[in-house]
């Protein structure tokens, strides 16, 4: 069921260009942002649990990693010992039916082997106090100027208490990631027959306050290097990201190593097709949602309690191998997990005068976060299409609530794109890491390729 919206919100709720274009929308009250940190997590979300109690009260997320923990180790599970409480199925989706997804109620009815296992449900996420101060602090200051964004003042939330869906959007694609990441990890193209291969991809992801330079109007710096398959091994991408992609379109460059040469990229944006991925996902898919919102007209639809993929760890862990993740139409469901949690309901409507391959796009954004948890794709006839699952993890010695994977379903043929994954890479995942401005030039390109 719907929870009510704050009454700020009702007159925001549909975010269109007319409305937009021109002015700074004002924001909250101080009164408003005292209540994060006391009846709102530092992020916006309830502080209460719900009202039978199956979604518990935020008792401050999962700071700390388990007794004797190394990065060596991967990101174990401190549920591990934990069952399901029941599973959803095709036979039994009447019952839970209001606390699923559409996108999942159409697995569910496709796939025979598409499962939800629900288990108890904790609310690990949570960032360092200094960031979650930081969000407090310029609560009152962020502003929304027409798809763009001003006045952050580096915090990471900058819409805690949201009055339209622009601003939950911008929540998402702005939300504390650690500052920086270096990480190798795998991705799988799974066709309908249950064939794959495997995209290995070396990843530097680092944000403009850890870089040693920064720059006006820049989010972060990314760099991602093909070590696998073989069509694509030392093929390079690089992207400056900015935070308003209104006023500034993302700068991007790929270096290809067959012609060996450096060549901008502009398709590096919205809905063109990357490669790897057998165009299973687009551009602005990657991380859930990312890039400018501006084809879209963004609605807050409202927050509601939905089975939603949450506490991932047994998916990622190092014990257990890609090939028995990689089942034909959906990863299995003995390595996923779902918790019932509240989210926002973000709907996209695309714009009359845009272009993208999705007439319409329905996000659930976790309260606790603004992860985007899962998505819900329609063509631009208006027929479901691709079926997004985000399972999220907390990372929990940096503090850093993410995903776990990222899983697209495609309705029409059968296929789905899993992207993530480290079990079987040999170095851990770094956060917190620091960029030099001269590595993220398009010079650099050429020596990475190598």
């Amino acid at each position: 069921m719907k929870t009510p919206l704050r009454a700020a919100h009702v007159a925001g709720l549909t975010v269109t260009l007319l409305a937009l274009s021109g002015m700074a929308q004002a924001q909250i009250t101080a009164d408003q942002a005292a209540r994060l940190g006391k009846d709102l997590t530092p992020l916006g979300g309830e502080m209460a649990g719900n009202a039978d109690g199956s979604i518990p009260a935020y008792s401050g997320g999962l700071k700390q990693a388990p007794a004797g923990w190394t990065p060596a180790q991967g990101y174990v599970d401190p549920f591990a010992s934990e069952k399901p409480l029941f599973t959803i199925t095709a036979a039994n989706l009447a019952q839970y039916k209001d606390k699923v997804t559409p996108g999942m109620q159409a697995l569910l009815a496709k796939y025979p082997n598409f499962k939800m296992p629900v288990y108890p449900t904790h609310r690990t996420a949570t960032v360092p106090d200094a960031v979650a101060q930081k969000v407090r602090q310029e609560a009152v200051n962020a502003q929304l100027n027409g798809f763009g964004v001003s006045n952050l003042n580096g915090t990471t939330t900058p819409f805690p208490i949201p009055g339209n869906g622009l601003e939950a959007v911008w929540n998402h694609n702005l939300r504390y990631l650690g500052g920086g990441l270096q990480r190798t990890y795998a991705s799988f193209p799974v066709r309908s027959s249950g064939d794959y291969y495997t995209v290995r991809i070396q990843e530097n992801r680092v944000f403009d306050t850890n870089m040693d330079k920064q720059s006006e109007n820049r989010l972060l710096n990314y760099s991602a290097r093909f070590i696998s398959p073989a069509t694509l091994a030392g093929t390079v991408q690089l992207v400056h990201e900015p935070i308003d992609q209104v006023k500034e379109v993302r700068s991007a460059w790929i270096y290809n190593v067959g012609q060996r040469r450096v060549r901008r990229a502009p398709d590096l944006a919205y809905d063109n097709v990357n490669d790897g991925t057998e165009g299973l996902r687009v551009t602005d898919d990657f991380d859930g949602y990312n890039g400018a919102p501006d084809r879209f007209d963004w609605k807050l639809v409202g927050k509601q309690e939905m089975y939603v993929p949450y506490n991932a760890y047994k998916l990622g862990a190092k014990e257990t191998p890609y090939k028995d993740v990689l089942t034909a139409n959906t990863p299995n469901a003995d390595f996923m997990r779902y918790e019932l949690h509240r989210v926002w309901v973000v709907e996209g409507t695309l714009r009359k005068d845009a272009k993208h391959v999705y007439g319409k796009r329905v996000m659930f954004l976790d309260e606790d976060s603004w992860t985007v948890l899962a998505t819900d794709a329609y063509d631009t006839r208006g027929t479901l299409w691709r079926i997004g699952v985000h399972p999220m993890v907390q990372f929990y010695d940096a503090q850093v609530p993410w995903y776990r994977a990222n899983i697209w379903h495609d309705l029409s043929n059968g296929s789905y794109y899993l992207a993530g994954l480290g079990n079987e890479e040999g170095q851990p995942w770094t956060f917190g890491t620091k960029g030099r401005f001269v590595d993220f030039q398009p010079d650099a390109l050429r020596r990475m390729g190598k």
